[in-house]
Parts: structure tokens; C-alpha cells; sequence
């Protein structure tokens, strides 16, 4: 019985770190494709997926430096064109009016904390919304 043949089992193929590293940042190229990228490698695009995941998730922890491709946000004034503006700032924040409202989707990330505004927005809302910001600040 020793003496049979038996078929080898299938082992997970290791891919070194180099590998995953270089694949992840080619992933995080303006346009790149993970699908094509990983095709093009001979590997799963859900396991490139997965390291780009982690990749991410490290670099949230600190332990990485920032990809090339992070947003750079820059900081934004509200500059006032009539002294009537600066009496407008010290009001309350008015509601927000259907006029010139369009569909859409608004993201802020400051001080550790993200705002969504998604749906019909109006430019009297934000500019309501960063007036308190200005005024928090």
C-alpha cells in the first residue's frame, strides 16, 4: 500500500511581501485596474483586493507612510465681498431654500469627523453650514 501513487494535494502558493507590495501600489495608481493588474500576474483579483484592503486598514493604523494618491485637502475662507456679509455670519444659520438646489453629494472631512450632505443642496446651505464651521473654528 505504501508503494501507491497517491496525488500530490494542492498548496497555496506563497507570494512574497515585495510581490504584494508592488501589486497593491500599482493598484493604487490613478486609473489602475485591480482585475487587469491581477490578471496580468496570474492572480486572483479578490486576493489582490484583499491585500489592497490591508494595505489601507495598515496605513490607517500608522504603520505605513501615505499613498501617493491621497487627497490633499486644503484648507477653505469665506471672504466677505460687502460689509453686509459679516452682519449674515453673526446670524443664525438660515434653513435651508429650494432655489437653485441641484441633486448631488457633498463630503467634508475635518478634525476627525466626516459630513455627508447628499441629496438636493443648495449654495444657502452651504454656505450656512461653513459659516458655523468658520464660526466653531
Amino acid at each position: 500500500m505504501a508503494d501507491q501513487d497517491t496525488p500530490s494535494r494542492r498548496r497555496r502558493r506563497d507570494h512574497s511581501p515585495e510581490l504584494k507590495r508592488e501589486l497593491v501600489r500599482q493598484c493604487l495608481l490613478p486609473g489602475a485596474s485591480v482585475s487587469a493588474i491581477a490578471m496580468a500576474h496570474g492572480i486572483n483579483a479578490n486576493l489582490v483586493f484583499k491585500w489592497r484592503r490591508e494595505h489601507r486598514a495598515a496605513e490607517a493604523a500608522g504603520a505605513g507612510p501615505a499613498p501617493a494618491s491621497a487627497p490633499l485637502l486644503l484648507p477653505i475662507t469665506l471672504a466677505s465681498a460687502t460689509p453686509s456679509d459679516t452682519a449674515a455670519a453673526s446670524a443664525p444659520v438660515p434653513t435651508p431654500c429650494a432655489t437653485r438646489a441641484s441633486a448631488g453629494s457633498i463630503e467634508l472631512d475635518f478634525a476627525g469627523a466626516r459630513l455627508r450632505l447628499r441629496g438636493a443642496i443648495d449654495q444657502d446651505s452651504v454656505v450656512a453650514l461653513l459659516t458655523a464651521l468658520r464660526s466653531l473654528a
